[in-house]
């Protein structure tokens, strides 16, 4: 009976997980499932302490950014002119992260690594970092509405990306914890800006038919040094802020190494969907009028 076991998980087809990785047969069969998986206390004190620490500084401008580099980032409702927060208060993100040295610390962090090679394989390449900083006072604008990731990366195939999300504090539902829906690692949806009331945050992209996909909406509540891994395709967001605390992720998309590697397995796309084509449109217009503010484009 034992043996029949063994031969069946040997033959079974998995399409998110791939072999070679740390995760068990039941961990694998979790992530097909549902679409993501927690692993609980991942993360040492030492590292959250350190990623702390670096972002700490930004925020007190004890440090700054090399321009063209990383950006940092302030929430619309933190950036009007009626407001005065400053340091942690004023920054709710830094976008690209991996050009410190500090930062990178958690993408290439020895605990991480192995969970990462169990979805992507040992040829893998980090595409996207972000730090996020979820303030107490920002209100509705903390949220972020359901979407799926994949409506921003260029290139696949899905199966071949993952998320890694880490909690640097508990993170639960009155500082806005991660809201899932499993089993949601289907076809994309369409993405819209939510009809919510007040101002909604550049590229904070929802989807129109998240009520209709299967399965039920989940608050993962999460400790300190936990990280959850997530399908592209996993519909998610976030809620609002309600405590007096702060909730600080870092948060990594990795892949199989992107071109130009000739051994790679994702490769970028033509964008033919009219969903991914707008979403596109509307990053590019972004970074167009950030880089002009900054004096990017002019050499500045």
């Amino acid at each position: 009976e034992r043996l029949d076991v063994l031969k069946g998980q040997l033959t079974k087809k998995y399409e998110f997980t791939v072999d070679g990785g740390c995760l068990t047969a039941e961990q694998r069969d979790f992530y097909e499932e549902n679409g993501y998986i927690v692993i609980k206390g991942l993360l040492r004190d030492s590292d959250i302490e350190r990623l702390r620490k670096r972002f700490l500084q930004y925020c007190n401008n004890e440090i700054k950014p090399l321009p063209r580099t990383l950006q940092i980032v302030k929430d619309v409702a933190l950036a009007k002119k009626e407001h005065n927060f400053t340091g942690e208060a004023a920054i709710t993100k830094v976008q690209n992260f991996q050009f410190d040295d500090e930062l990178f610390s958690f993408c290439a962090n020895p605990q991480l690594t192995p969970s990462l090679r169990s979805f992507c394989g040992s040829n893998i390449k980090s595409v996207h970092t972000m730090f996020i900083n979820k303030p107490p006072h920002m209100g509705s604008s903390s949220r972020h509405p359901f979407h799926q990731d994949l409506a921003y990366f260029p290139f696949r195939p899905a199966n071949r990306i993952v998320a890694a999300w880490a909690s640097l504090e508990d993170s639960t539902k009155e500082n806005g914890s991660l809201n899932i829906f499993p089993k949601t690692t289907e076809t994309n949806s369409t993405e819209i800006y939510p009809e919510w009331e007040g101002k909604v945050n550049k590229a904070y992209f929802g989807i129109d038919n998240y009520k209709e996909k299967a399965g039920l909406r989940l608050d993962l509540e999460m400790k300190k040094g936990d990280v959850v891994f997530f399908h592209p395709l996993l519909v998610h967001g976030s809620g609002e802020n309600k405590s007096a605390g702060y909730r600080k992720v870092p948060y990594l998309i990795i892949v199989v190494n992107v071109l130009p590697f000739a051994d790679a397995e994702c490769s970028f796309i033509e964008l033919k969907d009219k969903w991914q084509q707008e979403v596109a449109d509307e990053v590019l217009d972004f970074v167009r009028k950030k880089a002009k503010k900054t004096g990017a484009l002019n050499g500045g």
